[in-house]
């Protein structure tokens, strides 16, 4: 059997559309159609019910599904087993990271990992949501915290600490606070995710007391690159990672603000799927974001 077949009809039945499987592996809906239905002339059984309104998998569609998932999973694996021997770093890495970090640290990293392996290629999703390794076909995840899937990998790049930061500007105009109470009487540039705003922020002193101040401000977004480019035009203060304001905070261009007070640490993970799909490639992606991370002091 044609294997691109077989991919098609794992990426029909997961996205529950010819179109947009087809879409994703760069081929016109009619010609997916008709590999789906050379598939079920081989097959000699129907895979999809097909109707105007939806496309629903059958019975019989759905054994082969299992089977055929793990026909290509050995097959990807063969060729990464392949790959280990000969020390090669090859393939395509699809990699999803967060809007900020990704623009700014992971893109010009990748580039570099890009130059010193040119039989890798990359394929990069910037976004603050989770994404789903099936349905979005992702390799790699970059993300903070912990797992809720222990079935997956995670390898751990990285432990960032949060900050406080603003524009010279902004301190020069507004004044720069002396206290975690005084931050109720700024402008704090504030991020939501899924419909829930940040607007409380957690803190402790040396002594490990900690505080809880609500904040307010004038602006907030769902993209947290969104809140480091206000803060660098000055619009107010940002609660946000080290890493995320690393590179201004080095320029001179954002001001750390109350550093003696310290503020919530989370570990920078990679995550993959599964154990089988620790690749050549994605230990070399792994080492070297660690490399990178570590002579940031992070």
């Amino acid at each position: 059997m044609n294997t691109q077949d077989l991919t098609l009809f794992i990426r029909t039945a997961d996205t529950g559309s010819i179109t947009r499987a087809a879409e994703q592996l760069e081929m016109t809906t009619a010609s997916a159609s008709a590999a789906l239905k050379r598939l079920e002339k081989q097959l000699g059984a129907q895979l999809f019910i097909r109707s105007t309104r939806q496309l629903r998998i059958t019975g019989e569609g759905e054994r082969f599904l299992l089977y055929c998932r793990n026909a290509l999973e050995q097959l990807s694996l063969g060729q990464a087993s392949m790959d280990a021997l000969q020390g090669k770093v090859a393939g395509e890495l699809r990699i999803t990271a967060p809007s900020d970090i990704g623009r700014n640290h992971i893109l010009p990293w990748l580039d570099e990992i890009m130059a010193r392996h040119p039989e890798l290629s990359i394929n990069l999703t910037l976004g603050d949501s989770l994404s789903d390794f099936y349905m979005d076909r992702v390799d790699l995840a970059i993300r903070y915290g912990q797992l809720d899937d222990s079935s997956m990998v995670a390898f751990k790049l990285g432990t960032v600490e949060g900050v406080l930061s603003a524009a010279p500007s902004y301190l020069k105009q507004h004044g720069t606070p002396e206290h975690i109470n005084e931050l109720s009487d700024h402008n704090c540039l504030l991020y939501h995710k899924k419909n829930r705003l940040n607007a409380t922020w957690e803190f402790s002193d040396a002594q490990g007391e900690q505080y809880k101040v609500n904040v307010k401000g004038d602006r907030s977004s769902n993209d947290s690159d969104a809140v480091r480019l206000w803060a660098l035009a000055g619009k107010g203060i940002a609660y946000k990672s080290e890493l995320d304001m690393y590179n201004e905070i080095q320029a001179g261009t954002l001001i750390r603000v109350l550093p003696e007070f310290k503020m919530r640490r989370n570990d920078l993970n990679l995550i993959c799927p599964t154990r089988e799909q620790v690749t050549p490639a994605v230990l070399v992606v792994r080492d070297y974001l660690r490399d990178k991370l570590h002579a940031m002091g992070l």
